[in-house]
């Protein structure tokens, strides 16, 4: 399995790590805070107080006990799907972004996994999708319904798998988004829903066999003689 990586803001732990031991109550929410709240408050109280409530040092201190026993699923980004290199979209305009992933592990996806939206640009409303579990080896594709900004430019976001108890893993997929006013993905996107819904829909049958067609058309001719 791959390591488990943290991204601790470097400012924001050395502001709680200069705090005195007047600040205790602040120190252990902002460690079960940083832990995604998988450990309670007498859990962050033990680790702090066993590294002289230094906040780095206990985050440290408890990752280097409970690696060992922490199981994290493996991804790898493959492709985008949607939203490639060199398209652009129009402003205030619904799309899909789509990725494919891979489970690159040996074992399967636990339930419940999510992709979350971490960083940047976020398109819209939407911050998470589930995503089902997926054996080894598998490729999925993966879609969440985006919305362009108003003004023209280049923006990008940042994703990552989720489990449900907070982990995140495998590795951060990105949308990059070039806005223009002559864009062109969203109305491709939307002609492409159009003509599928089209080609699903039942199609009117023809009144005339094509037999009885030209039979039609010669007594339409001979009342206009």
């Amino acid at each position: 399995m791959e390591g488990m990586d943290v991204d601790l803001d470097p400012e924001l732990m050395q502001k709680f790590s200069c705090l005195g031991t007047t600040d205790k109550d602040v120190l252990i929410s902002e460690f079960q805070r940083l832990l995604g709240f998988q450990l309670n408050p007498a859990g962050c109280a033990f680790f702090l107080d066993m590294t002289n409530w230094n906040l780095q040092a206990a985050i440290g201190a408890y990752y280097d006990f409970e690696s060992p026993n922490i199981s994290v699923p493996s991804m790898s980004f493959v492709e985008d799907v949607t939203i490639g290199e060199g398209e652009s979209i129009p402003p205030d305009t619904q799309f899909v972004k789509t990725w494919r992933i891979q489970n690159s592990g040996a074992e399967a996806w636990p339930p419940g996994v999510c992709l979350k939206y971490v960083g940047g640009d976020q398109f819209g409303h939407v911050n998470m999708v589930m995503v089902r579990s997926l054996e080894p080896q598998e490729i999925a594709d993966v879609s969440v319904q985006m919305c362009s900004p108003s003004r023209a430019g280049m923006y990008q976001g940042q994703w990552r798998m989720c489990t449900a108890t907070g982990l995140y893993y495998g590795d951060v997929i990105w949308v990059i988004l070039s806005v223009e006013v002559g864009g062109l993905l969203g109305v491709t996107q939307q002609l492409s829903s159009f003509e599928t819904e089209f080609n699903t829909q039942p199609h009117r049958k023809d009144p005339y066999p094509l037999g009885a067609r030209s039979t039609v058309g010669d007594m339409k001719r001979a009342q206009s003689n």
